[in-house]
């Protein structure tokens, strides 16, 4: 395929594209830590008539679109082979050879792991006798965090090499015989540039903490109301009972044992919740034999032992928590290791803000808030796509009300 003066082509692997290749267009450098000041991002511009070119995030460092992370996805074989996630990703080269952009996607035949849901789409496009499976996926597989997908190398046109990459999608979508594209967990302004390329728009809520330049987790307290502060308090008091500690591992800390530790937390809370984990033990050993510097293990002790753990990924101005488990209940454990000891890390590190994964409003009395996410999809089949698009517009006033409702709940001081 060729567009606009470049070649684009769909890459089987992302060692088929390279590590230097596909870093210098993710540009995963990792910036010094923030300065302890009002990290609270700045409010999109909601109401601007043309929407921007997709936004390089002032080149952030993300660990999930680095080429270790995906490749350590693939080279542990937790996706590929019967999966039901192909990777497919897409390589906009200049005719001198250079990599301008890649794309990371993968055709899919379920609808598992992506955090977006779109089952009740499937089920309606077959029941009116088409074949929703398979599509094309762009995303990060098991990750609800949001990030860039137009990975375009400096220097570039952006907006010409992610229209490209667009393109390529599309001609890709065609020739898997698939239904549909979906760019998940994307930022605001790619949302609205696809939405000016024809995707439709749909919108979701997770919780984050924004952290507002607090100088120490005592000064985060001072912001919250008093009843919700004792409450904190007293939860982290009552989770230290029965003589637990709590060890945050990262980089050489990272001991063999603390990596088996967790992931039998993790595999013991994925078999309750999903019936079997999408990770295996393989990609934490990749992950730690290449990441282990972008990774905060929180795990607690009791007795001599680890009994509970969560896994936290560093980028240069986020906290991404990602998965924890536990061997032992004990009350409150769950939320000092995910939440609490998640913000005295960012607070300590100067990062802007925690992102706590997917669902869970029982984050706001923590301190969390309600921040919408976003995503994109191109349906190709027009009836269907009229369907999914008077939905769409329901669910997006749904999810703004339930994001100002919300709103109202966080714990913080009114006014």
């Amino acid at each position: 395929m060729s567009d606009a003066g470049f070649t684009i082509k769909v890459a089987p692997s992302i060692e088929a594209v390279g590590a230097a290749d596909w870093d210098a267009c993710a540009n995963p450098r990792r910036a010094a830590p923030r300065p302890k000041t009002p990290c609270r991002p700045a409010a999109h511009a909601e109401n601007e008539s043309e929407p921007a070119a997709p936004d390089p995030a002032s080149e952030l460092y993300n660990p999930f679109i680095s080429y270790d992370f995906l490749h350590a996805l693939e080279k542990s074989e937790c996706i590929g082979g019967r999966s039901g996630w192909t990777p497919l990703h897409l390589v906009v080269t200049r005719m001198d050879g250079t990599v301008a952009g890649v794309m990371p996607a993968y055709g899919k035949t379920h609808s598992q792991g992506e955090y977006v849901f779109d089952w009740g789409w499937a089920d309606a496009y077959e029941r009116a006798g088409g074949q929703y499976y398979p599509k094309l996926q762009v995303s990060v597989p098991f990750t609800p965090a949001t990030g860039r997908r137009f990975l375009v190398r400096a220097g570039e046109d952006r907006e010409a090499v992610a229209a490209a990459l667009v393109a390529g999608a599309k001609a890709t979508l065609k020739s898997i015989g698939g239904s549909s594209i979906h760019a998940t967990f994307i930022g605001h302004d790619d949302w609205q540039w696809l939405g000016s390329q024809g995707f439709l728009q749909r919108m979701d809520q997770q919780f984050h903490w924004i952290n507002e330049g607090y100088a120490g987790f005592d000064d985060f307290l001072a912001a919250l109301a008093s009843r919700k502060r004792k409450t904190i308090k007293r939860e982290r008091r009552d989770a230290l009972g029965n003589g637990i500690t709590i060890e945050r591992l990262t980089g050489e800390a990272i001991t063999a044992e603390a990596w088996d530790a967790f992931y039998s937390f993790y595999t013991d809370t994925g078999s309750r919740k999903w019936g079997r984990p999408y990770l295996n033990r393989r990609f934490y050993r990749l992950i730690g034999e290449t990441m282990a510097q972008d990774v905060l293990l929180v795990m607690a002790r009791r007795a001599g032992r680890f009994v509970a753990g969560a896994i936290n990924f560093i980028g240069s101005d986020t906290l991404y928590g990602r998965n924890w488990g536990c061997i032992e209940d004990h009350p409150f454990l769950h939320f000092e290791v995910c939440y609490h000891q998640a913000i005295e890390f960012a607070i300590e590190r100067g990062l802007a803000r925690v992102e706590a994964g997917a669902q869970g409003e029982h984050k706001l009395a923590r301190g969390y808030r309600p921040v919408t996410t976003y995503s994109a999809h191109y349906i190709a089949d027009p009836r269907f796509r009229r369907a999914v698009d008077d939905y769409l517009a329901q669910e997006r006033e749904q999810v703004a009300a339930n994001h100002d409702a919300l709103d109202e709940a966080t714990p913080f001081k009114k006014g």
